[in-house]
């Protein structure tokens, strides 16, 4: 992809972005009940992290450009595959007071919370969790899985509180109820990149841009959006990595960005519980497959024709390719680890030199010798085995075998409270108060469709 391209592809994900943040800022202001105007804030704050995020992403894509040109760096650099992450069973204690949870004493401390995820320019946000002292912890059913992770991601986790029982500024709710939607939802791209890149700025560097940082709130809306309705503070923060990444439940320590004082504060012991999984492209597609000459014993002139696929810790060996895809039992299966040594024969003549690959099994180190047909083949095969090796030595202890991803369950209670906030809102007659509302809603509604369609 050119670098025209990958820069229309960014522009049109921002132009996006910008659109699903008029539409949730046009909600805010006709929402009527406190429910309503919590979930339209929340998709505000998620949509302006995007754009944060995209903004940042299309600056270091053209810092990028600009350094290749000027120093002509090689576009062969070794790059180790993508993976997938998966985080999961999302679970964050509480420590109320006795006196609070136990005696049910006090003012009921009621809080709406939920999640920012962020990898990348993947960034995705959990459902909202009403959270008060009858509960010992806060717990997220999601699973959400990133799809363009590299082994030196670094996953951000945010968590977001608003007070539930704050009141709001006056007549930020239902204060334009009634009133026209007003106008397209579209417009120039320039228009809207411009905006988005005004609100950026009040973070200060767009580099640095995509999430708060500590004690701070959440990233900055433009002014007629930062009026409106109630606002998600952030709560708590972590970043998780490669090291991070384990078979289980794991718990992990959180940095708390609030004081007691505060109105969104909640009781955190300070640490997250959570599975968080690897599954690195490299583990679970196939890398090479061919015909191959493979030696089964010591004696030179024992070599048996192959067809090998490699894929995950393996080099399986099939007497034919018809035994793979009947899924018959491989002939030979040759490890090949992140430890692994694979190197050219020096004692064999450059055009039919032998490929070895050495590694430890069962405590001993054994070298299998293996020679292709063609040298061209030879030079496709030892440069296969060596990403592959570099790959895995990359992902680390996600090599040492295959982690297992649930697939996410459906966010179709998400989607469907969406749905049903709009037609509460967004209505042709309102049976309360009488008077009509101009029906813009299907421009609404498909703008909404899309966006939760393409997110999940």
């Amino acid at each position: 992809m050119n670098d025209n391209i990958q820069d229309e592809v960014v522009l049109k994900q921002i132009e996006k972005e910008v659109r699903m943040r008029e539409g949730a800022s046009k909600l805010l202001g006709f929402c009527s009940r406190r429910e309503q105007a919590l979930e339209a804030s929340k998709s505000l704050l998620t949509c302006n992290t995007r754009i944060l995020a995209l903004l940042s992403q299309l600056q270091r894509m053209r810092k990028a450009q600009i350094l290749h040109r000027v120093e002509h760096r090689s576009s062969e650099d070794v790059v180790p595959c993508l993976g997938k992450l998966a985080l999961s069973d999302l679970r964050i204690p509480l420590m109320w007071k006795d006196s609070e949870y136990f005696k049910n004493k006090g003012e009921l401390h009621r809080c709406a919370v939920f999640c920012l995820l962020q990898c990348g320019t993947e960034i995705y946000d959990t459902d909202m969790v009403m959270v008060d002292r009858t509960l010992t912890d806060i717990c997220f059913e999601d699973t959400v899985i990133f799809k363009e992770a590299g082994p030196g991601f670094q996953l951000r986790f945010e968590l977001y509180s608003c007070s539930a029982v704050e009141d709001f500024p006056p007549g930020t709710l239902g204060a334009r109820r009634g009133s026209y939607l007003g106008g397209s939802l579209g417009g120039t791209s320039g228009k809207k990149i411009r905006a988005a890149l005004e609100s950026a700025a009040a973070c200060g560097s767009v580099l640095n841009a995509g999430f708060a940082g500590p004690g701070n709130v959440s990233p900055p809306l433009s002014p007629n959006m930062s009026r409106m309705g109630p606002k998600y503070n952030l709560l708590a923060y972590t970043t998780l990595t490669i090291d991070h990444v384990k078979e289980g439940f794991k718990t992990h320590d959180l940095f708390v960005a609030a004081t007691e004082d505060c109105p969104y504060w909640l009781p955190l012991y300070g640490n997250m519980c959570c599975r968080l999984m690897a599954q690195p492209l490299c583990m679970i597609q196939p890398v090479m497959s061919g015909h191959l000459r493979v030696k089964l014993e010591e004696d030179l002139n024992c070599w048996e024709n192959v067809y090998s696929v490699l894929r995950g810790q393996t080099l399986l060996c099939y007497q034919s390719e018809e035994d793979l895809e009947s899924e018959d039992e491989p002939l030979l299966v040759i490890p090949v680890k992140k430890d692994t040594l694979v190197c050219l024969s020096e004692n064999d003549p450059e055009p039919c030199q032998s490929i070895l690959i050495s590694t430890e099994q069962d405590g001993e180190d054994i070298t299998y010798t293996l020679v292709t047909h063609t040298p061209e083949e030879t030079q496709r095969w030892t440069e296969a085995l060596w990403r592959h090796v570099f790959n895995m030595s990359q992902w680390k202890q996600c090599c040492d075998h295959l982690m297992k991803i649930e697939t996410p369950r459906s966010r179709k209670g998400t989607t469907a409270r969406q749905g049903s906030l709009y037609h509460e809102i967004v209505t042709p007659a309102s049976p309360r108060e009488g008077f009509v509302v101009p029906d813009l809603s299907a421009e609404i509604r498909t703008l909404l469709h899309s966006y939760y369609k393409e997110s999940y």
